[in-house]
C-alpha cells in the first residue's frame, strides 16, 4: 500500500477478492464437487479469509512484508489454505473410521500397549504436539502470533510427511489403527486451537 501514491487498499474490496479466488481455486482443484452451493460459499468465505488473516499472521510484526494474494491462497506450502485442508483431510479420515466402526472407531480391539513399538515419524508427531504450549507462551513473551502460525505449519507438515508414509485406516493390526487415529485426531485438535488463536476458521471438509 502506497498512500503517497494515492494506491490505497480498501479492506473491504481486498477480503472479497480473497473470497473469490478462495471459490474460483477450489472449483478449479475439484474440492467443491459434491457440494451444494451454500456450502461452497461459506467454506470460500473461510479459506479466503484464513488465507489473507494466516499470511500476514505468518510474518513478524517487526519485519516488511509483501502481499500477494495468489501465494497466499495456494493448498501448499506454508499457507493457510494448506494448514486448514490437513485438517480437513484428518476430520474426513475420522468420519470414515467412524462409518467403518459406528460405536467406537477410535478404540482398538484390545487397548494399546505402553510398549508398542511406533515409528519414528510417530514419535515425531508427539514431541511436535508437546511444543504447542511452549509457541504460545513464546508467541505470547514475544507479543508475536508468527510463532503460533509458523507452529501450526511445522505440525501440519510433520502430520503430512506420516501420511504419506504411513495408512492409518489401512494399518495391518487394529492397534497400529487405534493409535493413528489417536494420533491423527489430537493433531486436528491442536491444529484447530493454534488457528483458533489466530483468528482464523478451519472447515470440517474441502
Amino acid at each position: 500500500m502506497k498512500s503517497r501514491e494515492g494506491t490505497v487498499v480498501d479492506a473491504d474490496d481486498l477480503m472479497q477478492l480473497m473470497i473469490d479466488d478462495a471459490y474460483k481455486t477450489s472449483m478449479e482443484s475439484g474440492k467443491f464437487a459434491d457440494m451444494s452451493e451454500e456450502e461452497r460459499r461459506e467454506i470460500a468465505r473461510i479459506v479466503g479469509m484464513g488465507a489473507l488473516k494466516y499470511f500476514i499472521l505468518k510474518v513478524d510484526a517487526r519485519k516488511n512484508m509483501l502481499f500477494n494474494p495468489e501465494e497466499s491462497i495456494d493448498f501448499n506450502g506454508n499457507t493457510g489454505p494448506f494448514i486448514q485442508y490437513t485438517y480437513a483431510r484428518i476430520r474426513s479420515i475420522l468420519r470414515k473410521a467412524e462409518a467403518m466402526s459406528p460405536i467406537n472407531p477410535i478404540s482398538p480391539i484390545s487397548p494399546i500397549s505402553p510398549i508398542s513399538p511406533m515409528s519414528p515419524k510417530e514419535i515425531e508427531l508427539i514431541q511436535k504436539m508437546s511444543e504447542f504450549g511452549a509457541a504460545v507462551e513464546q508467541a505470547g513473551n514475544d507479543y508475536s502470533p508468527s510463532g503460533i502460525a509458523n507452529y501450526c505449519y511445522e505440525l501440519t507438515k510433520a502430520f503430512n510427511q506420516f501420511y504419506h508414509d504411513y495408512s492409518i485406516l489401512g494399518a495391518d493390526t487394529d492397534e497400529e489403527k487405534a493409535l493413528r487415529l489417536v494420533l491423527a485426531k489430537n493433531v486436528a485438535k491442536t491444529i484447530k486451537n493454534g488457528m483458533s488463536l489466530l483468528g482464523i476458521e478451519v472447515p470440517e471438509r474441502m
